[in-house]
């Protein structure tokens, strides 16, 4: 097992020195940075139980998958950075939801939330900031699954949700 461990060690310093721009590693910290969130999730070896290198489909870029012992994983993917299974534990289902999503898509989609409550600050919200809004909670949701902290990103979008309130109001 030891060995194994050490030879994802290298394998994910290797994938991220060629993808600097998506994730940075500490091996110091046994730390991943997601470089467009700027939020870390600690790998914590012991819990790993495997891992498997994949070919994107339309990058056709190895990317990582890491398999932990609690059936989760994280994989590291150009684009995106450390990409994760959303989760509909508080969210429900959802349509469009995809298998895997990075903070990225969370940061993305809160952009168009706050299109819709403040740039047109006298209509009310569509419907689909109310969607958008349910898939950036089942993609925090499963960011701190996988370890990721999400406090400051979950304030954010409870402000939206608040401003949603208002409008309705």
């Amino acid at each position: 097992m030891v060995q194994a461990q050490e030879n994802l060690r290298h394998k994910i310093r290797r994938w991220c020195d060629s993808h600097k721009h998506v994730v940075l590693y500490d091996d110091e910290k046994s730390t991943l940075l997601d470089v467009l969130s700027a939020k870390t999730v600690k790998v914590r070896w012991a819990e790993v139980h495997g891992f498997e290198e994949k070919t994107h489909p339309e990058t056709e870029d190895v990317y990582l998958v890491v398999l932990f012992e609690n059936g989760t994983q994280i994989a590291l993917v150009d684009p995106g950075g450390v990409a994760f299974a959303p989760s509909t534990v508080n969210s429900g289902p959802l349509e469009n939801l995809p298998p895997a999503v990075c903070l990225g898509d969370f940061l993305t989609l809160k952009q168009r939330v706050d299109h819709y409550l403040y740039d047109h600050p006298d209509d009310p919200p569509p419907r689909e900031c109310v969607n958008l809004i349910m898939i950036c909670i089942a993609i925090l949701d499963g960011a701190r699954a996988v370890g990721f902290d999400v406090g400051n990103l979950e304030k954010e979008l409870e402000g939206a949700l608040d401003e949603i309130e208002k409008k309705k109001g």
